[in-house]
C-alpha cells in the first residue's frame, strides 16, 4: 500500500548532480568541467544579468519616464465598517489595528468614511477624512488629535 511513509521518485527521474573537482576518477576532476583558460575558466567569471556582449542592454536603452518622489507618505487605508468591529468605548491607535490584523507594522493609517459606525469609540491615528471624523462623532465618538 502506498502511504506518506513510503514515497519514492519514479525510477529514472532522479539523477545525482556532477560533483565537480572531486579527482581523476570522477570524470569531472582538475578543470571540473571548465576546460583550459580562457575568461569561463576564471573564477569569478560568467555574464552578468542584462549583459549583451558589449551591446548596450535594453535597461539601458529603453526610456525612463516620470516621476518618483522619495518623500511620499503611503497610508494604509481603513473604512469605519472595518473599526465597527472594536467594543463601545474602545480606544483605538494603529497599535491596536495592527494587533487587530488590519495594518501592518510601521504603516501610517487613515480613517475613511466607507460604512456606518454605530459604536462610540475613542481614535487616534495619523489621518481621518472629514467625513469620518464628522460619522465618528455622530456616533458619540471622539477624535484624539496629536498634541
Amino acid at each position: 500500500m502506498l502511504t506518506l511513509a513510503n514515497l519514492s521518485p519514479k525510477a529514472g527521474s532522479t539523477k545525482q548532480p556532477k560533483r565537480l573537482g572531486r579527482g581523476p576518477g570522477s570524470g569531472h576532476g582538475k578543470t571540473a568541467g571548465r576546460g583550459h583558460k580562457g575568461y569561463k575558466s576564471r573564477s569569478g567569471s560568467g555574464v552578468k544579468p542584462g549583459f549583451e556582449g558589449g551591446q548596450m542592454p535594453l535597461q539601458r536603452r529603453l526610456p525612463k519616464r516620470g516621476f518618483n518622489n522619495v518623500f511620499k507618505k503611503e497610508y494604509a487605508l481603513i473604512s469605519l465598517e472595518q473599526l465597527d468591529r472594536f467594543e463601545a468605548d474602545a480606544t483605538v491607535t494603529v497599535d491596536t489595528l495592527i494587533e487587530a490584523g488590519l495594518v501592518k507594522k510601521n504603516s501610517l493609517v487613515k480613517v475613511l468614511a466607507n460604512g456606518e459606525i454605530t459604536k462610540a469609540i475613542k481614535i487616534k491615528v495619523d489621518k481621518l477624512s472629514k467625513s469620518a471624523q464628522a460619522k465618528i462623532e455622530a456616533a458619540g465618538g471622539t477624535v484624539l488629535t496629536e498634541e
